[in-house]
């Protein structure tokens, strides 16, 4: 009886430990492929959360109003493996992101690429297959 008790305690802590693995969304599920976006604007904010961080930037619109945009980018862990540093990215700085659109539209992305004021690249550990065909 102890035993059983034992391992009913060990599943339900394995399974809470897996749920948020399952809640983990696949790329096409959110985003559109088919539809890339290219924006220039200045760094509001970055945020290093997991499992993805978020780049937000303001964007003028076509008719000169300041749109704020969210950009998913990869696992914070990532971002820094691939050559980003806190100091690279400022609010105020302004960048060139080079993304997929969301699919319920509205102003939310995913980077894939980000460039830099000194023209340097970061690339931005998004998920997406064969972006840079794109």
């Amino acid at each position: 009886m102890r035993r059983t008790g034992l391992l009913i305690a060990l599943a339900a802590i394995l399974l809470g430990a897996t749920a948020p693995l399952l809640a983990h969304h696949a790329f096409s599920a959110e985003f559109d492929q088919a539809k890339p976006i290219k924006l220039t604007g200045q760094i509001t904010k970055l945020e290093w959360t997991n499992p993805h961080a978020w780049l937000l930037i303001d964007v003028k619109g076509p008719d000169g109003k300041v749109v704020p945009w969210r950009l998913e980018m990869g696992a914070p862990n990532a971002l820094l493996r691939s050559g980003w540093s806190r100091e690279d990215i400022t609010p105020g700085v302004t960048v060139t992101v080079s993304g997929f659109l969301a699919r319920a539209g509205g102003t939310i992305g995913n980077a894939f690429q980000v460039r830099l004021p000194d023209g340097r690249d970061l690339f931005a550990a998004s998920s997406v297959k064969d972006a840079a065909a794109k």
